[in-house]
């Protein structure tokens, strides 16, 4: 198997970054190699191995130990299982990795990382910061991103004449009815213009987020609490999204959540996708009909308002650590520029340091990466800091009653006027 040698050499300048910060610290407590610190982390995720390797440098060059509790694949089990922990008060997790959505629900169990990162927040995407931060704590500190993009196939976009991406949801609807009436006409009736997440679940809340956001609409609920998606704008980007289902997207979008969008896409039977960049190395590998034929570009929007649902995790401090100080180092050392350098080339995770998406090193290894830059800049958090732990609870009414307007048992106007006053009441209940 080929080594990823420039893996291998951020891994030796991050030893040697490390050696220097260590040297520079005055015999700190856990020098004499007597804390282990105990972090949350998925054994079967893909980037476990490099977690390990990190873990290992950081406590060759500190002293301070470092052993992982296995965490949950799935989110809504990992939630479960962090406050069960921090209900108890337990000590036995110094640093947990959290959900980008988990800030507001878990910010009363964590410390205020602000004063130990306050010079160093200005090197991540704002938007990420921003959703950490709940009132004036700094809930966790931003580890890797995720943000929502379109897949663009370029071959099709040559081949009908079309010179650029979509600029607009206009410009989208318009672009993917060519083509795909194109390509009908050519033989192929099975294929569509555009899929995406449309199923009853939180992968449809991120859309609507994004066609909120990218149609002048505001948010679902404001960072002040305001409840803003009873509006003519948001029934409107509603609307038209139902408007895209039989039409340029298939009746059976309804039921999509991101796998299902990508098999259609994956096997050459959509001009346009919208989803997360992890699909985008499992549609570059060989039994893919799509490889080398499509591109990554900015969501759509309206007069530049251009939007992606933020996601990614998080590294946050258990205030019921009997370690703090080392947990703060360790998690200043993995969310370092060098660390997090390591975690893409070896796992393709996206930095939350903006200075990486210009690194030429990524770039060639990892072709789509610069591209992404724009799409951070104009992440569009889910409401799920204002709304604490009844977020699970907002976004449930916004993906239930937003997929009966995509199927056709509402209208949006009605939807949105539904989900304002249904929301208005689980804030009221909050404030």
């Amino acid at each position: 198997m080929k080594k990823n040698t420039g893996a291998i050499g951020v891994m030796a300048a991050l030893a040697m970054a490390l050696l220097v910060a260590c040297s520079q610290e005055a015999g700190g407590g856990a020098a004499d190699g007597k804390a282990v610190l105990r972090l949350t982390d998925d054994p079967t995720g893909g980037a476990h191995a490099v977690n390990e390797r990190l873990a290992r440098m950081f406590t060759e060059h500190t002293g301070i130990g470092v052993e992982f509790v296995p965490a949950p694949s799935s989110a809504t089990d990992r939630l479960a299982l962090y406050l069960q922990f921090l209900g108890a008060r337990s000590s036995d997790v110094d640093v947990y990795q959290i959900d980008v959505i988990w800030p507001g629900i878990l910010a009363e169990h964590m410390v205020d990382l602000r004063p130990s990162f306050q010079d160093d927040l200005t090197g991540h995407f704002a938007p990420i910061v921003e959703n950490n931060t709940v009132g004036d704590k700094l809930v966790a500190v931003p580890w890797f991103a995720d943000a929502g993009i379109l897949y663009c196939r370029t071959d099709l976009l040559e081949k009908y004449g079309f010179d650029a991406p979509p600029e607009t949801w206009d410009d989208l609807e318009r672009m993917a009815r060519t083509i795909q009436e194109g390509e009908r006409a050519a033989g192929n009736k099975d294929f569509w213009g555009y899929v995406w997440q449309g199923s009853a679940y939180e992968g449809l809340t991120c859309n609507v987020v994004e066609w909120l956001a990218s149609s002048g609409a505001g948010s679902i609920v404001e960072p002040d609490g305001t409840v803003s998606i009873d509006s003519p704008e948001a029934a409107h980007a509603i609307a038209r999204a139902a408007g895209w289902v039989n039409t340029i997207s298939p009746p059976g979008v309804t039921t999509y959540k991101e796998e299902e969008a990508r098999h259609v896409f994956h096997t050459g039977q959509a001009a346009f996708m919208r989803n997360w960049p992890y699909a985008y190395t499992l549609m570059q590998a060989e039994d893919s009909a799509v490889r080398d034929k499509f591109d990554v570009c900015v969501l759509p929007g309206e007069k530049g308002e251009h939007a992606a649902a933020l996601g990614g995790w998080q590294l946050a401090v258990s205030a019921y650590s009997a370690h703090r100080e080392e947990a703060i180092e360790l998690v200043k050392f993995l969310s370092s520029p060098e660390a997090q350098k390591a975690r893409a080339l070896d796992a393709s995770l996206l930095p939350s340091r903006t200075r990486l998406y210009d690194d030429p090193e990524i770039a060639a290894a990892i072709p789509f990466f610069p591209a992404m830059k724009e799409v951070f800049t104009n992440a569009a958090p889910r409401p799920s800091t204002v709304t604490g732990e009844d977020y699970n609870q907002v976004s449930t009414i916004v993906f239930q009653n937003v997929n009966r307007v995509l199927s056709g048992q509402t209208d949006a106007k009605t939807a949105v006027s539904k989900i304002g006053t249904e929301l208005e009441k689980v804030m009221e209940r909050s404030r």
